[in-house]
């Protein structure tokens, strides 16, 4: 199963820099399973595009690296921070997307759903007020507060954070809201935004297979990442069984896949 979520982070993060969505900086992780207090996460130094499964640290939640070479990120608060008051949450994504990160700085402009899939943030997306690298852990405590039970949070012109419950579903999750702020901001281009109604999310949200959708997101990306040449079919397995995906409203869920070094900037 280790090697498995390992996999799945490597497979996400290089189709997320694919995306232009992560570049030197930003990271995902997933908890341990049956493991409290443990987490996959990436090495700081760790190029995003040319991170592979070998790679990836297992780390407790106050930092020590368990298995892996090389120290975690330094915003792991953000991770644990998360897991330490949200249960229900297995992986996490944090990421410097600008376009997005640009409905933190603007007076009166929330994201709200404007596409079916972002129906997921319904409820709101909150802005963490605090713009520094949430590096304690007093300020990981401070940003879970800020996200409560939301799937979402922009941090006040710094970027945003992301839970679900499992790496493909966290994948998808990511594309949809970065889609959706994108797609936002171009309609405010052209007059009032009609955003999705409450009941029209929840109509949409009655009908919505999450990990089905999940799979079908997550094996369309690995198979245009494999013909790039971004992730080698070696990392790719069969599906997950149908009970290790939850089938929440708003997500992911399967397996992963990648293999060719590649090279961007880390830090943070």
């Amino acid at each position: 199963m280790l090697e498995e979520l390992r996999r799945e982070l490597a497979v996400a993060t290089r189709m997320l820099v694919d995306a232009s969505i992560l570049n030197y900086s930003g990271h995902l992780s997933t908890r341990v399973p049956g493991v409290s207090d443990e987490l996959l996460v990436q090495p700081v130094d760790e190029p995003r595009a040319g991170l592979r499964p070998e790679t990836v640290l297992r780390v407790r939640f106050d930092g020590t690296v368990i298995e892996g070479e090389g120290r975690p990120p330094s915003e792991l608060a953000i991770h644990t921070g998360v897991y330490l008051a949200r249960p229900d949450v297995a992986a996490v994504a944090h990421f410097h997307h600008d376009p997005t990160t640009v409905f933190s700085m603007v007076e009166g402009a929330a994201i709200v759903p404007v596409k079916n899939h972002a129906s997921r943030w319904a409820a709101g997306v909150p802005v963490h007020p605090d713009p520094s690298h949430i590096s304690t852990y007093e300020q990981g405590a401070e940003l879970a507060v800020t996200l409560g039970s939301a799937h979402a949070a922009l941090l006040r012109s710094h970027g945003e954070v992301v839970v679900a419950e499992d790496v493909p579903a966290l994948f998808t999750d990511v594309v949809h809201f970065v889609e959706n702020a994108d797609t936002l901001a171009r309609a405010m281009t052209l007059g009032t935004v009609v955003p999705l109604r409450r009941y029209e999310c929840e109509r949409f949200l009655a009908t919505f297979d999450r990990r089905r959708h999940a799979r079908k997101v997550w094996r369309y990306a690995t198979s245009v990442a494999v013909a790039t040449g971004s992730v080698s079919t070696a990392w790719l397995e069969a599906p997950r069984p149908a009970a290790a995906t939850a089938t929440a409203a708003g997500g992911v869920g399967a397996v992963g896949s990648p293999g060719a070094d590649g090279n961007n900037g880390s830090r943070a």
